[in-house]
Formats: structure tokens, C-alpha cells, sequence
């Protein structure tokens, strides 16, 4: 543990003596865990206006609305505005022009009893950062996984007193504040994948970069945005849907690129495990293809969301440099079908044993891995631009041990040539398309889909610099 750290009992005590601060929690499904830190540090009556903790579901409803689900983003939203409005209703006369209120709420599901459903819950803040201010708000979403109950309720508490502090104290530094969520707890305890910001004091804020934080600063492994650019839990998008993913830079997207994700869609759609299924489709950015965290990189990393975006894709973004992690990733979210789209390149390298030396299984335990579900390499055809050479899934040379093995996969139907792609997007390569736009070259608006073309000159992406 960091010794300037601040612990949170002492978290809890700075706001329980900070006089401007005065509101409301909330909470369902974990206990008062976040309450209790504020009583427990001592001077919570200078903070805590009121408790509540409406755990029936009838008596939850009466107060907020009915709900579909207790646990989910719309009922947390139900219990912040209803204590919210109630709060000001009751108290903004009396003092409202010398107090910043705030309401805290969670709705939380612990693990289930026979431990096949993992915990997890959503936490929220509504606050004012001085008096008589509209209201902004900060949303998160965590797994819980720790094995008992009640070291749970326990990293709730401390996550909920993070969230209230970071806040108060750190809304100017929303990084800065997303860091600080982990303060006196482990990944092996508790994981935030989903952070939204809103309201006044983050008017400017990017909740895209927000997700992306979350997986630079090891807070989640993964974090995801739809076309519309708004920030989503993987368990919503993902839930007991099979899966096609095509892996990228997208710097930019190309022909080719889409292509390959179009073909090997088809060819996906007609595996008889598809029948009647509706697949999620997913175009996914690795930490790796990320820029630096400075201001050219987050712009970097926007445009190519934005081009991602005009064409209706849901953006994962990961730390899963080898393809096993992300097809574990998803396995904790359907048992259904997982596709994923590549080039020949990149099958190589799953192939390349010198990348697999911190397993014990080496390359085998990854392959194991990798297909222990109803898992499929759909792998598009690769041109070598010296010699003109195409090469497929079929052709594709590996290390002589290794023949047996891969020609098992191929029989097998693991691992299968993207069919009827177009031969002329062989020769458009990801690198070169991007020199073109940097240097002025239009040969580039030949090898990129029209739409994006248009944007790409609009906003003046990835430096191009025409007229």
C-alpha cells in the first residue's frame, strides 16, 4: 500500500468535517457499507442528512418506480433524482445557499449462494460542487470478485467512499479521481468497467476517454462504447450473445479492413451454431494501438473512434495482447459462438511459440485456450508487397513441429480462409494509407470507404492537411 495513500477512514472523516457537504445515501443490496464509514470516522451528523436502505422490492418501487431489473443503471438513476429533488425540497430553503448536497446510491448483487453468479452493482454520485449549482453526476459499474459475502459489502464500502471523495475533491482531475478509485483495494477484489460523467462540471469531458482510463490505469480490462459513443458494461452488450470481433489500429479504417470484417460476418452467420442468432459485432483497439495518454493521443485515439462510429461499430477497447485473453474475456459473458476476424499476419503470430514462454503449456496451452469454446479464426488472405505472393489459412507456412498440429485446426474448422474477398483491397496495407493522408496524396481516397473519406476531410483526421 502507498504510505501517502490516504486510508478511508480518513477519506470519510475530511468529508464528515468539510461543512459545505451535506446529502443522502442510499443503498440496496450490500448493506449501508458506505454509510457506515461516515458514523464509524466520527462528525457524520455534519454530513448525513438521511440513510435509507428500501430492500423489499414493493416498498423500492413505492418509493422510486417500478423496475424491470433492481440492479441496473436505470434504477440507480431512479434512486439519485428521486433523493436528490426530495432533498432540496425539504432543506434547499433552510440552507441551501450555504450547502453543497449530494446523494450517494448503490444497487448491488452479491454473489449468489451457490456461487455460480458472480456479484457486481452499480454506484453513483449527485452533487453539487457549491452551493446552489445544477447538479453533475458521476456512474460507475463494478465486478465483485471476491469469494464471501462480506468482504463484498466490504470493498463496496470503501469503493462507495472513494467515489464520494474523488467527487468532492478530485472533479477537476476526473483521471486524477479514476486513479483514486482503487485506493485501499486490488484488482482481485473489485473491478470498475464503466465509468459516465455528466452535468455541468463535466460538460467538456469525453466519457470515451473516461473508458479508456479505466483500462490504461488497470482499473478493468476492457472497457466499451457504442456507435453513438455512449459508455456500456460489457455484461449488457455481451450477455449469452455469440460474438465476431475483428482486431485493429483502424488508423485508418480501410476497404480492406471492412472487408474482411463483412466476409468473415457472412461466413459467420452461416455456421449452423448461428442459426437464429443475432451476433454482437464488435471492432476492438488493444492498449497496444493506443498512443500515449498526452492530448495527441487522446485526439488520435477519437478520431479513429469517431471513423468507427459513422460506420455503426461497438469499440471494445483492451489490454488483451494475445488473442486467448480476449476470447477469456468474453467466455465470462457467453457460453454462444466467439468469431474472430484477422489477417494472415496476425495468425502468425499466434502460431510463434517465442510469445507464450510465461505459460507452463507454452504455445499448447494457449491454443488450448483459445479453442476450448466454439471458437473460429476466420483469416483473410495476405499479398506480400515485394513479391505479389498471396497467401491463405490454407498456404500458410509454420514451424515444422508445429504441421500436425495446425493441419488438426484447419481439418477441424478451427480455422478457416476468409471466402470471397476482394482481390483488389489485398494491396491497400493500413501504414501506407496513412503516409498518403500525412502527405498530401489523394491516391489514399481510393482505398478507404466513401463515408469515411468525407469524414476524414471534414474533421481533418489522422493529420491530413488538403483543401
Amino acid at each position: 500500500m502507498n504510505p501517502d495513500q490516504p486510508g478511508t477512514n480518513q477519506k470519510a472523516l475530511q468529508i464528515n468535517l468539510d461543512a459545505q457537504r451535506y446529502g443522502v445515501f442510499a443503498e440496496i443490496g450490500a448493506g449501508q457499507e458506505v454509510a457506515r464509514w461516515f458514523f464509524r470516522a466520527g462528525g457524520a451528523s455534519g454530513t448525513v442528512a438521511k440513510t435509507m436502505s428500501a430492500y423489499d422490492m414493493a416498498v423500492s418501487d413505492a418509493i422510486y418506480g417500478p423496475a424491470e431489473r433492481y440492479v441496473s443503471r436505470k434504477r440507480l438513476h431512479a434512486m439519485l433524482d428521486h433523493e436528490f429533488e426530495l432533498l432540496l425540497q425539504r432543506l434547499n430553503k433552510t440552507r441551501g445557499d450555504q450547502t453543497a448536497f449530494f446523494v450517494f446510491a448503490d444497487t448491488v448483487a452479491t454473489q449468489s449462494f451457490d456461487g455460480k453468479s458472480e456479484g457486481h452493482g452499480w454506484l453513483g454520485v449527485k452533487f453539487q460542487v457549491a452551493p446552489l449549482e445544477a447538479p453533475s453526476e458521476i456512474v460507475i459499474h463494478v465486478r465483485l470478485r471476491d469469494r464471501e459475502t462480506v468482504r463484498e459489502q466490504e470493498a463496496v464500502g470503501v469503493l462507495g467512499v472513494n467515489l464520494l471523495h474523488g467527487a468532492f475533491y478530485h472533479h477537476e482531475a476526473p483521471e486524477k479521481l479514476i486513479g483514486a478509485l482503487m485506493d485501499n483495494l486490488t484488482r482481485q477484489r473489485i473491478e470498475v468497467d464503466m465509468i459516465a460523467f455528466s452535468g455541468p462540471r463535466f460538460a467538456k469531458l469525453d466519457n470515451r476517454l473516461m473508458a479508456l482510463q479505466l483500462v490504461q490505469q488497470g482499473l478493468s480490462d476492457a472497457a466499451m462504447f457504442t456507435a453513438e459513443g455512449e459508455v456500456v458494461i460489457p455484461r449488457e452488450v455481451l450477455y449469452k450473445k455469440p460474438v465476431l470481433v475483428e482486431r485493429g489500429s483502424f488508423r485508418p479504417i480501410t476497404k480492406t479492413t471492412l472487408d474482411m470484417l463483412e466476409r468473415a460476418q457472412e461466413q459467420f452467420l452461416a455456421e449452423p451454431a448461428m442459426q437464429g442468432e443475432t451476433p454482437v459485432v464488435l471492432m476492438e483497439m488493444t492498449l497496444r494501438s493506443v498512443r500515449p495518454a498526452d492530448q495527441t493521443g487522446h485526439r488520435d485515439f477519437l478520431d479513429r473512434v469517431d471513423t468507427l462510429g459513422a460506420l455503426g461499430k461497438t469499440v471494445l477497447i483492451s489490454n488483451f495482447l494475445r488473442y486467448y485473453r480476449l476470447v477469456g474475456y468474453l467466455s465470462n459473458y457467453t457460453p454462444k459462438m466467439q468469431g474472430i476476424a484477422l489477417g494472415v499476419p496476425s495468425l502468425r503470430t499466434i502460431f510463434d511459440e517465442q510469445f507464450y514462454t510465461d505459460l507452463e503449456g507454452g504455445l499448447l496451452e494457449s491454443l488450448g485456450r483459445l479453442f476450448k469454446g466454439a471458437t473460429k479464426l476466420y483469416v483473410y488472405p495476405y499479398r506480400d508487397p515485394q513479391t505479389g505472393a498471396v497467401t491463405t489459412a490454407e498456404t500458410m507456412q509454420v514451424a515444422p513441429h508445429l504441421r500436425h498440429l495446425y493441419a488438426h485446426l484447419l481439418e477441424n474448422r478451427h480455422i478457416e480462409t476468409i471466402r470471397n474477398h476482394n482481390e483488389r483491397y489485398l494491396p491497400i496495407y493500413p501504414h501506407d494509407v496513412l503516409a498518403l493522408i500525412q502527405g498530401g496524396d489523394a491516391a489514399w481516397e481510393k482505398m478507404v470507404p466513401a463515408q469515411i473519406v468525407d469524414i476524414v476531410k471534414r474533421d481533418r483526421l489522422f493529420g491530413w492537411k488538403g483543401k
